[in-house]
């Protein structure tokens, strides 16, 4: 079992509401956990606390901190492979992740209360490009527990280039409302523009009407026996 170091920054900020939503797994008292509404909350800057330190190793066996990510967009991600609204998320998580990556945007996954090897299986499954903690005792969303209930599963952080936190979803989230979470602080820090960004969507929308244009193309036609013999 990965242990993860911990180091807790006192921050009080008091949360505007409760995570909401229905559990999603029973059993124990500690094997409970909640599904939220996926509400947003933006803070603005004069609102921001400053994120608890955090680090550990990732699934594929490297150490990563907050410190990593000094100076850019952090995305912080709480999931596992037996959540389903966490499944029904990664796509909009891959593709913010993509289209953001030149925006000073980073992801990062914190995998908890899960088997490694159930966890390895999900990334490979879907492809997932960003790297994710395993937190299988749930350190990371303690710590954040001043924020976010540490039970509320998925959930989502987003932490400005400062180390503060700067937005936080409780629940599955969906791009429109990502995006506009990200790009608020894009804008804010001069990362670029977000509206010239390339869109995921369309490049496939465009890969799916090329292979169509492909498939009805009308085939050369053959020679006739005549024109063979000639």
């Amino acid at each position: 079992m990965t242990r993860l170091a911990v180091t807790t920054v006192v921050a009080v900020l008091a949360l505007t509401g409760c995570a909401g939503g229905n559990e999603i797994e029973t059993g124990g008292e500690e094997d409970r956990f909640i599904s939220g509404d996926g509400s947003a909350t933006a803070f603005s800057t004069d609102e921001r606390v400053e994120a608890p330190d955090f680090s550990g190793a990732t699934l594929d066996g490297d150490e990563l901190s907050l410190a990593d990510y000094e100076g850019r967009i952090l995305v912080l991600n709480v999931w596992a492979s037996w959540c389903g609204p966490c499944r029904t998320e990664q796509p909009v998580l891959d593709e913010v992740n993509t289209e953001y990556a030149d925006l000073g945007v980073d992801f990062l996954g914190v995998n908890i209360k899960d088997d490694d090897t159930a966890a390895r299986a999900y990334l490979d499954n879907k492809g997932v490009e960003y790297p994710s903690l395993y937190d299988q005792p749930g350190e990371v969303p303690q710590a954040f527990r001043g924020t976010v209930p540490p039970r509320a599963i998925p959930s989502t952080l987003v932490i400005d280039p400062d180390g503060r936190i700067a937005a936080r979803v409780i629940g599955p989230t969906t791009y429109g409302q990502l995006t506009g979470l990200v790009d608020t602080l894009v804008v804010e820090y001069d990362f670029g523009d977000p509206e010239e960004r390339p869109r995921v969507a369309e490049q496939e929308a465009r890969e799916r009407e090329d292979e169509g244009a492909g498939d009805t193309a009308t085939p050369s036609a053959s020679p006739s026996p005549e024109e063979d013999d000639a």
